[in-house]
């Protein structure tokens, strides 16, 4: 069997370029949203973004996005750029942008600007058109986000703020952040996922200690020794930083070995057929698949700088050892009773999805092992139905694609209907209300 492993160079995309912009749109000028609004969307990152734009086909307009950085996909580029990351694991037919309106999507964006693409970007293109997975450039993405902000207005419906409390009733949502609060006729929840927290028998919980950092924070550059523990993506780039830096990296998997794929889930989960393996299953049932197919791996294109490493014993790979215990100073204790001594371990334990709890009551989120009970049709959380989910948190009933761009893509298509279809029905009673006030 022969076995095809692109080219390394394919990570190499530039990044920071210069990219033609539309005009720009008025920003949000006032320090507050309005008290009240048709939609409140909570979260700007590619989920907010790919909601906002599907509303504005449908012709809602009255938005609030409510972000904590205020920027749309701030923070996904954020962090990206945090890891040094340069291409997206998601191939060119993944994007935020609207199907079925004639929108500009992501290939047609990168095609009208050919001229800025370097020649392996755009073989990538062609490769793309033929039908082939493709890399996307994190410049390219990050260009094309921008161009859907301010083509569908996005930008200047976006406040920044933290979000308290996410209250429903009957009628209406009231969502309360830091600073203001905004009643909506519906609210969607875009809040993406944060990162896994070590288990407290590590090192007793909270912090960790010195030496000891998570994936998202700033890795220092100090010492020559690094551990990486995590089996992921994440954990790819930051030990490929790590060696361009010269340092002797030192990886940690829990499993026997690492997983190379093209994308974090099996790629049939993106197609109708692969999503329908949810329909009609037990909640045990799609527990498994969920346990089986959301699972780490690292894009096939690192294979090459991490095999040589390893033969050149720059790397050393720690598979299938669990770790005990975390001592300061970078010491990670191993199940087989060995030791990992560096001078600094990033944990890149993977993520869990953020699915309300916290921000609604409980009879709203209806948490069931770590997933929020959603309808299966339009993503409207069950204990609350004037609320929906798009993103990681709509896993169990959309399957393991939903937290990627894709799956945020087919969610958002379904929450749009239903969010203007709601609006639509709604809209005599409003007129009604308003007539009997102003008599």
């Amino acid at each position: 069997m022969i076995t095809f492993v692109p080219e390394p160079r394919l990570l190499e995309s530039p990044r920071g370029r210069e990219w033609p912009v539309l005009p720009a749109t008025r920003s949000a000028v006032t320090p507050e949203p309005p008290s009240g609004a048709d939609v409140v969307i909570v979260g700007a990152g590619p989920a907010g973004l790919a909601v906002a734009s599907a509303l504005w086909h449908h012709g809602v307009r009255d938005l609030v996005l409510v972000d904590r950085d205020g920027r749309p996909c701030g923070r996904f580029f954020d962090r990206v750029d945090l890891l040094g990351q340069r291409v997206l694991r998601s191939p060119y037919e993944h994007h935020p942008g609207v199907e079925g309106y004639r929108d500009c999507e992501l290939l047609d964006f990168a095609r009208l600007h050919w001229s800025v693409l370097t020649p392996v970007e755009r073989r990538e293109i062609r490769m793309a058109q033929a039908g082939h997975r493709s890399v996307v450039p994190v410049d390219v993405f990050e260009a094309y986000c921008r161009h859907l902000a301010a083509s569908h207005h996005v930008t200047e419906r976006t406040w920044r703020g933290s979000v308290r409390e996410v209250l429903p009733t009957s009628e209406a949502v009231t969502v309360r952040a830091d600073r203001f609060s905004v009643t909506a006729r519906h609210v969607v929840l875009c809040l993406g996922e944060e990162r896994r927290s070590a288990p407290d028998t590590w090192w007793g919980g909270g912090y960790p200690p010195r030496g000891v950092s998570y994936w998202d924070e700033p890795v220092p550059t100090a010492g020559n020794r690094l551990a990486v523990v995590g089996a992921g993506l994440t954990a790819a780039h930051l030990i490929s930083n790590g060696l361009a830096q010269g340092r002797e990296v030192h990886w940690v998997v829990r499993e026997a070995g690492e997983r190379y794929q093209c994308a974090d889930v099996n790629s049939s989960f993106f197609r109708p057929e692969g999503r329908a393996r949810f329909d009609g299953v037990s909640w045990s049932e799609r527990l498994e698949l969920m346990g089986r197919f959301r699972r780490a791996s690292i894009m096939f294109e690192f294979r090459p700088t991490l095999e040589k490493a390893e033969a050149e014993g720059r790397l050393v790979v720690h598979r299938g050892k669990a770790i005990t215990k975390v001592t300061p100073g970078g010491g990670l204790h191993l199940e087989d009773g060995s030791r990992v001594s560096v001078d600094h371990a990033v944990l890149a334990l993977g993520t869990t999805p953020s699915i309300g709890d916290g921000l609604m009551p409980d009879n709203a989120v209806l948490d069931q092992g770590g997933w929020p009970q959603l309808d299966e049709r339009t993503f409207a959380y069950v204990g609350a139905p004037r609320v929906f989910a798009v993103g990681a948190a709509a896993g169990m009933a959309l399957g393991p694609a939903a937290r990627n761009i894709d799956g945020h893509r087919v969610a958002t298509a379904r929450v749009a209907a239903a969010v203007a279809e709601n609006l639509r029905r709604d809209a005599p009673l409003r007129t009604a209300a308003k007539d009997v006030a102003r008599v």
